[in-house]
């Protein structure tokens, strides 16, 4: 006989059914409840880390068009929008969120400016220690640094 918890180490998309079939059913006993807790707070995880990662790029790419005037182009306009709205999405999706954009935003700019050196050959100084923008001008789509 195969168990939630075999099923969940063999098969996970048969889990995730069988877990989803469980749980419209309402049969709350037969859940792999420990396994399904996993999941959902690593999903939680998920949500944070793609919006850092939206933040980090967002970030980086507005540091180049400030910094490296010279080599603006579509490129960079395409990846500032796409993260813009990237960001968006994942507060549209999931509204809590919002307070996750505050708690991030200083992580995210400090590696930001690192990947900024690597990319642009610059010395760490040129880029300030602070952001030199706020978090609302970051995501106001009508922002361009000049």
């Amino acid at each position: 006989m195969t168990t939630a918890t075999d099923s969940y180490e063999q098969d996970f998309h048969a889990w995730t059914q069988q877990q989803a079939t469980l749980l419209k059913a309402g049969r709350l006993d037969e859940l792999d409840s420990e396994h399904l807790a996993e999941e959902l707070e690593s999903m939680g995880g998920s949500e944070r880390q793609a919006l850092s990662s939206r933040l980090i790029e967002l970030l980086l790419h507005l540091l180049k068009w400030t910094y490296q005037p010279e080599r603006r182009g579509s490129r960079w306009v395409h990846s500032i929008n796409k993260q813009r709205i990237g960001i968006d999405v994942l507060l549209e999706e999931s509204p809590s969120l919002q307070a996750q954009l505050s708690l991030r935003f200083d992580k995210a700019y400090q590696k930001a400016r690192r990947y900024a050196v690597v990319d642009t050959r610059f010395p760490i100084a040129t880029f300030p220690e602070i952001c030199p923008f706020t978090l609302e001008q970051v995501l106001d789509p009508e922002f361009w640094p000049v």
